[in-house]
């Protein structure tokens, strides 16, 4: 059974039975999605580059380490708060206008954090840079839905997504030895370069594309009433905490329990960056096979490998494809995830898509937290696994409350 997913207003192209009309339609889409995923890229490089110059921010702003790692929360609570607030406000606005203030927000927040004098103002700086994350990510997923036929608008979507995986792959390492080559402060600057390049591609390759038809910042809010739309947020928000209970710890986990020197770290990284672009290019696929079941695979299959992970932490190899597995499993449940809420919002198309990355910001922050209280405990790095395992049931559990609610509320409806 394949789930499609209700779209309020047209398809943007109309069917065009030549070949010519077919070929030019699906060059459009390709290069904006090849836009929409530069951005993505951009986006994935200012999140995750603070982690590795964390030693230069701090010795940059005349704070220690640990006071440094604050400058990452900031950034993701931006990501929490921006994601509901800037998709409510600018539910009328037509897409394409909207991605390139928001990619302009992101632009003027690395620019501030290039030149920040100091602690406070790097923490604002931070701040402002994570508020447009989530609604740009939401936007650039629905506007990739609707450049394509609905059989393939999971793909499409996914193909956004991998931008922000591959920056794992590419935009961070080059930033990080950038800034460690000519301070911390040149890593931001090449996150401006790379917002100010996604401005141009989607002033250049993205088509008009109105906002839905009846959008408003009232209905975007109906979607907070929905129980399916917080459920499903929650699920995500829960569920993939496995993932970050483990990758918050993972170097740590390669030194002390796998014994291996700190070179074989970015082996691991390595090996997780890549499994995250081929799970987020397969979970597409299997999405638009059937939502549902792609989500619930994804969700079920981290969790199983996760404890497979308590065990084979201790060994490079067997570690090392368990991590990979680890993170593909998370692509497919992510996207399934972008998907359903997508689906279950309604009319309230932006918001729901915008509440994936809170979600995932939410997961971050509790990953980390029940993991370092398990470590803290004297439980040992292998235990975040175990974490993991629970946080993955968990978030199983809680999508299974979400699918028997809306069977019952299907079923009286059908019924009544």
């Amino acid at each position: 059974m394949t789930t499609t997913i209700d779209n309020p207003r047209p398809r943007l192209a109309a069917t065009d039975a030549t070949d010519g009309g077919v070929a030019a339609r699906r060059r459009t889409a390709g290069l904006a999605l090849l836009a929409l995923a530069t951005g993505a890229f951009a986006i994935g490089t200012t999140e995750f580059v603070s982690m590795g110059l964390l030693p230069q921010l701090a010795s940059g702003v005349g704070v220690d380490i640990p006071t440094a790692g604050h400058v990452i929360s900031a950034y993701a609570v931006g990501v929490v708060v921006g994601a509901p607030v800037l998709a409510v406000l600018g539910a009328r606005l037509p897409r394409r206008g909207l991605l390139l203030a928001l990619m302009g927000v992101i632009l003027l927040g690395n620019a501030l954090t290039s030149i920040a004098p100091s602690y406070g103002a790097l923490m604002g700086a931070r701040f402002v840079s994570g508020l447009p994350h989530g609604a740009f990510f939401g936007v650039a997923a629905l506007v990739a839905a609707d450049l394509v036929a609905p059989h393939r608008r999971a793909q499409a979507v996914s193909l956004v997504m991998t931008g922000l995986t591959v920056a794992t792959l590419l935009g961070v390492p080059a930033a990080t030895w950038l800034g460690q080559g000519l301070g911390w402060r040149a890593a931001y600057g090449l996150v401006v370069a790379l917002a100010a390049l996604t401005l141009v591609l989607l002033a250049l390759l993205v088509p008009r594309v109105p906002a839905d038809r009846g959008a408003s910042g009232r209905t975007e809010l109906r979607a907070l009433k929905e129980p399916q739309v917080l459920l499903t947020a929650l699920a995500g928000a829960i569920g993939f905490g496995g993932m970050f209970a483990i990758y918050t710890y993972i170097a740590p986990t390669v030194t002390e329990v796998a014994g291996q020197r700190e070179g074989m770290v970015p082996v691991y990284l390595l090996s997780f960056g890549v499994g995250s672009v081929l799970g987020t290019l397969v979970g597409g696929r299997l999405a638009d096979w059937s939502i549902l079941r792609s989500t619930v695979l994804g969700a079920a299959a981290m969790g199983v490998l996760l404890a497979a992970y308590a065990v084979t932490s201790q060994w490079l190899v067997p570690g090392m494809l368990t991590v990979f597995l680890i993170s593909a499993s998370g692509g497919v449940f992510t996207i399934g995830l972008q998907m359903r809420l997508i689906q279950v919002a309604g009319k309230a198309r932006t918001l729901g898509a915008a509440l994936n990355h809170s979600a995932l910001n939410a997961a971050n922050a509790l990953g980390a937290w029940l993991g370092g209280l398990t470590v803290a405990g004297g439980l040992g790095y292998p235990s975040t696994a175990w974490v993991g395992v629970g946080l993955s049931l968990l978030g199983l559990v809680v999508l299974g409350v979400s699918v028997t609610l809306q069977r019952r509320t299907t079923l009286a409806a059908a019924t009544a």
